[in-house]
């Protein structure tokens, strides 16, 4: 079995451990990023089917997100405003018909990043040395030893003097071994800590004409009876390629992707009409069935619970192995922003233990 040697490992090549990865390059240490998956991004998910951007996974920002705004200046990367409509169709419950509802004026914008939100992965990514990533690279165990710490994928074995996990904390304890093993009160927070997206599953449509602006309507909807509680209208910035996106009820992720489609068309034609059955191409993501993200809880989970905890925020092994992603940070866990400042965090600890 191959071995490799790093200064500082990351786990896990969605927004945090790339964005880490970048804030790295400055510094004179080698760092390898470690992906299970076939494809970079983790949470961040962009199709492009009929190039119309479609997003599966993070989509939206606001102007309170500072670290991830600034990031994107960085990269030269921009955004625009999600567009809301000034009505939106709501269903208060399945008793009463659906009604044309007049939008509030004053809601504080939305953003999404043109291109779509895996423009911001693409651009991390490039930033970055080709050999860097890899692919495919499923952590198992991780073992300390004296002077650094061990990483095993079935592929290769890699020595590193800092090992960085950005896992959602309750999939980073549930599949990799640890040797020792980290505090009985780390664990036993992250199996109690809600992975951000976990049960959600969203879904687009593309069309070749944006039929919801007609007749002063809009694409927004909100549905308490659903099966879709929130969609939006999700054409490109340049408004030449045109779709519809939202949210299903993630107690629809046991289905075939046949059944939500249909589902997801049945409730639109109330709505729309028939036009709706015209689509071009239709993409999901149930994120419960991804075992990169998702590990099914030992009890109930609220969402957002024990985000930014303090024991994520902790060295362990020995000031060797730290914790980031979304749901460590202490502001605006559970979104891009989240995951920027995460990793930020991670950067100044590796400098005050002085690994960098």
């Amino acid at each position: 079995m191959k071995h490799t040697e790093a200064d500082i490992l990351i786990i896990g090549a969605g927004l945090s451990g790339l964005s880490l990865a970048h804030y790295l390059r400055e510094h004179k240490v080698s760092t390898i990023v470690l992906e299970g998956r076939p494809r970079i991004g983790g949470r961040i998910l962009t199709t492009y089917k009929n190039e119309t951007p479609l997003e599966l996974g993070a989509t939206w920002l606001s102007l309170q997100h500072t670290e991830l705004r600034q990031l994107l200046k960085q990269l030269n990367l921009e955004t625009f405003e999600q567009e809301l409509g000034k009505t939106a169709f709501f269903e208060p419950n399945a008793s009463n018909p659906h009604q044309v509802v007049a939008l509030p004026h004053n809601q504080e914008p939305s953003f999404r990043i043109k291109g779509g939100s895996s423009s911001l992965i693409r651009a991390l990514q490039d930033s970055l040395d080709s050999n860097q990533i890899k692919l495919d690279h499923r952590v198992s165990k991780i073992i300390e030893e004296p002077d650094a710490l061990r990483v095993l994928t079935r592929q290769e074995n890699f020595k590193a003097k800092a090992v960085i996990s950005t896992l959602p904390p309750f999939l980073f304890t549930s599949s990799i071994d640890m040797q020792p093993a980290l505090p009985q009160h780390f664990t036993d927070i992250s199996s109690r800590t809600h992975t951000w997206m976990g049960e959600s599953i969203k879904i687009g449509l593309s069309y070749a004409q944006p039929f919801w602006k007609e007749d002063g309507l809009s694409g927004t909807i909100f549905s308490n009876p659903g099966p879709i509680p929130e969609m939006y209208d999700h054409s490109n910035f340049e408004n030449s390629r045109f779709a519809l996106k939202g949210f299903l009820n993630g107690a629809c992720f046991s289905l075939s992707k046949e059944e939500r489609l249909e589902m997801v068309l049945n409730q639109l034609e109330k709505y729309y009409g028939s036009k709706v059955r015209a689509y071009m191409n239709y993409q999901e993501m149930a994120w419960q069935n991804e075992v990169f993200t998702y590990a099914p809880y030992k009890e109930h989970i609220f969402p957002h619970q024990n985000n930014g905890h303090e024991a994520f925020r902790q060295p362990y092994l020995t000031n060797r192995l730290f914790i980031s992603g979304s749901e460590t940070s202490r502001h605006f866990p559970g979104y891009m922003e989240g995951a920027v400042r995460s990793s930020l965090r991670v950067l100044h600890q590796l400098k005050t233990f002085q690994h960098i």
